[in-house]
């Protein structure tokens, strides 16, 4: 009886000491995020095709690494990886969850293959992942595959049968974009190199643990796919792989000084490290065991998204397609459209080198087209710089960034279109179109002329920084055009057309891709205004006639429209896509910041482990945007207005947050005190603060911030 009162006393004790020990790591779930809405309740219609469930990778990578070693189970699909997928065609060497990369897929094989029959059935029950490792057992080859990788190289190890022939299949006329060229070619006894053109060129310089027999290939039609073969040497085969976006020269060179000589095990922890560094910054205490998984998930996934095209030694192809060096780490532009809203503020906070030198790549590229780019719509490099500039985050040249952003703003045929009709006129006019159908393609007239107010705010504040008072009234004098779009009549924002009259078909629940809105529908627009909330709830005949109009945001149902990038719904508000993301805050406005709470709190616990398999968000993560958004809701703050160097309260579901501050050894603490959705008091540092909003120069104190509720 004593035996087993302690053998019960030693396990959980046990069970105790391990949790205690568990990594931020061991919390993360690459899978979370690949599968796909099926049912109509999640989808919030009936599905006659797939719906999108984040579009996430579940392969290998280091925090915003040239490499992403991943599965490909379907080509020319989001990120390549699907989950209710069964057949698995190559591991592929870049990823970012969009319709593109999958660049240079590998597959090892045995036996007979053909140019049209190559891929492996393979099982969940024989797949795991972990940060840094990706493991699958291919059936068709009887082969276990497992994955790591650094910066800028990827180690494959593929455990074969014992007596199988080793080969590896390199289907360099497949990726997710159209191939131009590519090539592949046998270099020493072990040693493999070769590229793959398609958006981008891609090098690669590949050694193997075995020696190579010879590179042959299977043909079908006009299909070429190379094989290569290797003299079995009675171990694992090994492949380490350097990369680069230079040539090959370098790419031999970043795989010596990252890799070359390590054991596989040495790589996969090196990785493991690396993410624990990263995602330990923030220590959450509290909360449920899913709810710790749900923010570690959602953490690591904010981090993989812009990637690195430099090199070790400092090389890059700028968009010229001139190899430059310039000192700094070139990364690809960001999802700006979709990670403005948050995903590069915690970027800034966590890794503020990383962010400067995107900016720098920005700058760069800005420069030799004329104009700062964008991403997919808006111009949102600006509250993307300047929220970094007002942050603290200066390392880089800040006239140039203001230079260019001030001609997007001002200078037709650049980043933003109907720039002068925007300026002239106060709005960006729509067409008229009879019948307008979700794919009708016009002007996206009203999320311009909102997003183009915006965008000359975040402009103005950086002019403002920087003194220049003259531009700085001239930006401020159009950020108020947002109102020239609102329709009293219907308390929505309305596609208007030149002579001023409104769109007469006007369907406020209708989704449309781009005829006066992008991706939305006007209750999906009408709520944005994030540099002027105030001004748009003035609008409005009072208080409480805008609380009822957006009560009727999350209260009337959707009608059960069907349209990619729609999904995840409260009534009309949709989770599955960005452009309302910040409006269940507007609450805060007409003193209900409770009823915000209710509905943050709502979409957290329903809309990020979503489906059957618990593995789906309610939409496309977008490059880390709807991570981030679980990642700042559970801490208990958000850039409501990214541009501004400030965040809005609200009740973490954690107790406590501990936040630490790259390269300083400072931080500062979040505390929740009681359980209710009502914030009665913030306080930071022992100080009452006045209001919802705290400055982030206030926050970065080192003190601690406690959110008092009730």
């Amino acid at each position: 009886m004593k035996k087993s009162i302690v053998l019960v006393v030693f396990l959980l004790f046990s069970m105790r000491y391990s949790q205690a020990q568990k990594t931020p790591a061991n919390y993360v779930n690459p899978l979370l995020g690949t599968a796909t809405l099926w049912n109509a309740k999640d989808a919030g219609f009936v599905p006659t095709k797939r719906v999108w469930g984040a579009e996430v990778f579940p392969g290998s990578s280091v925090p915003n690494a040239m490499v992403q070693l991943t599965p490909v189970t379907q080509f020319h699909s989001g990120s390549g990886y699907q989950y209710e997928d069964t057949v698995i065609y190559g591991f592929s060497h870049t990823s970012k969850g969009h319709w593109n990369l999958c660049y240079i897929p590998l597959l090892p094989a045995t036996g007979t293959i053909s140019a049209d029959d190559y891929k492996s059935t393979f099982s969940h029950t024989r797949e795991s992942a972990h940060p840094g490792y990706y493991q699958v057992y291919l059936n068709r080859y009887g082969v276990n595959a497992e994955l790591t990788s650094t910066l800028r190289c990827a180690f494959h190890k593929y455990t074969f049968k014992t007596g199988q022939s080793k080969k590896l299949i390199a289907d360099l006329s497949m990726s997710n974009e159209r191939v131009r060229s590519w090539n592949i070619s046998q270099e020493g006894e072990d040693v493999f190199t070769g590229f793959q053109q398609a958006g981008e060129k891609m090098y690669f310089y590949a050694v193997a643990n075995h020696k190579i027999k010879n590179i042959d290939s299977v043909k079908s039609n006009a299909k070429v796919v190379p094989v290569v073969n290797f003299n079995d040497a009675g171990k694992p085969l090994e492949i380490r792989i350097g990369f680069s976006f230079v040539s090959i020269k370098n790419a031999k060179e970043n795989l010596e000084k990252e890799m070359l000589g390590k054991s596989f095990e040495q790589v996969r922890k090196e990785a493991e490290d690396t993410w624990n560094n990263l995602l330990s910054k923030i220590k959450v205490t509290g909360g449920t065991e899913r709810q710790k998984g749900l923010f570690y998930s959602c953490l690591y996934r904010s981090f993989l998204w812009p990637a690195l095209r430099s090199d070790i030694n400092g090389d890059f192809t700028d968009i010229s397609g001139q190899v430059v060096n310039k000192g700094f780490n070139y990364y690809t532009e960001p999802s700006l459209w979709d990670d403005y809203r948050n995903k590069l503020i915690l970027l800034g906070l966590l890794s503020p080198k990383v962010t400067n030198d995107v900016i720098k790549s920005l700058i760069d590229k800005g420069e030799k087209r004329g104009f700062m780019p964008t991403f997919f719509h808006g111009d949102h490099a600006s509250a993307f710089i300047a929220g970094s500039y007002l942050r603290g985050l200066r390392d880089y040249d800040v006239k140039s960034a203001y230079n260019l952003l001030l001609r997007n703003a001002t200078v037709e045929g650049g980043t933003r279109p109907y720039i002068t009709e925007f300026n002239t006129r106060g709005y960006i006019a729509e067409l008229e179109v009879e019948h307008p159908v979700t794919t009708t393609v016009t002007k996206a007239a009203v999320t311009k002329t909102l997003e183009y107010s915006y965008d000359d705010y975040a402009v103005a504040l950086l002019a403002k920084e920087l003194k220049d008072t003259a531009n700085y009234r001239m930006l401020m004098s159009k950020t108020s055009n947002y109102k020239n779009v609102f329709d009293p009549a219907t308390g929505f924002m309305r596609g208007r057309l030149a002579n001023g009259d409104w769109v007469k078909n006007f369907k406020p629940d209708y989704p449309y891709f781009e005829y006066m809105y992008r991706e939305a529908n006007a209750w999906q627009s009408t709520f944005f205004a994030p540099h002027d909330p105030k001004g748009l709830v003035a609008l409005y005949p009072g208080k409480a006639a805008f609380e009822q109009k957006l009560d009727s945001l999350f209260t009337v149902p959707w009608k059960g429209y069907e349209a990619e990038n729609f999904s995840g719904f409260i009534g009309q508000y949709c989770q599955g896509n960005q452009p309302d993301h910040s409006t269940p805050f507007m609450y805060y406005f007409v003193n209900k910041q409770e009823k915000s709470q209710v509905i943050l709190d709502s979409i957290m616990n329903h809309f990020y482990d979503m489906g059957k398999d618990k593995l789906a968000y309610a939409g496309m993560d977008d490059a880390g945007e709807m991570s981030s958004w679980y990642v700042f809701n559970a801490m208990g703050f958000y850039p409501f207005s990214p541009a501004d160097p400030k965040y809005i309260v609200s009740v973490p579901i954690f107790n406590r947050i501990d936040f630490k501050l790259d390269g300083t050894n400072s931080g500062f603490t979040i505390l929740k005190k009681n359980s209710g959705k009502k914030i009665s008091n913030i306080s930071y540092a022992g100080q009452k603060i006045n209001g919802y909003f705290i400055d982030d120069k206030v926050l970065k104190k080192g003190q601690t911030l406690i959110i008092t509720t009730q």
